[in-house]
């Protein structure tokens, strides 16, 4: 198996899943996750690469959030599209990233992804609330590469 692979069980990516789920229930954003191996060159270019890869960047109202884990590199990036980054307080990320690193320096991956998620969703619920006519505009799932 590889990195990736042993990076989270089943019912750990099943409990990121359910994460995003309920982090995007009250608000338009979208989140997304994807996990790779390495990551070849410099994170922060190649989570852009990932985000417009996953169409991350075709969101309505341009509040897509991607996590992404460069597993063997031990390195993860938090991207906002513009909307977001346009509205969010100016050390957000930081302190979300913050969240993330604890719990990854301790081994525990899964908590640091679904308490990262919870705390985007939470800003993005203040900035872009969920209306009735709102639609999932991306997947929820986990994407590796």
């Amino acid at each position: 198996m590889s990195k990736v692979e042993n990076f989270l069980n089943a019912e750990e990516e099943q409990n990121i899943i359910e994460a995003i789920r309920l982090a995007e229930k009250n608000t338009s954003g979208e989140i997304r996750v994807h996990i790779e191996k390495t990551c070849k060159g410099d994170a922060f270019n190649r989570a852009l690469e990932v985000f417009h890869y996953l169409k991350m960047d075709n969101t309505k109202a341009q509040n897509g959030v991607l996590i992404y884990v460069a597993v063997e590199d031990k390195n993860f990036v938090i991207y906002g599209d513009k909307g977001i980054n346009d509205v969010v307080p100016k050390d957000f990320w930081n302190t979300t990233k913050d969240v993330i690193q604890q719990h990854f320096k301790l081994g525990h991956f899964k908590q640091g992804l679904v308490e990262g998620i919870l705390k985007a969703g939470q800003e993005l619920e203040k900035h872009f609330p969920w209306h009735h006519d709102d639609i999932d505009e991306l997947p929820n799932d986990i994407s590796k590469g």
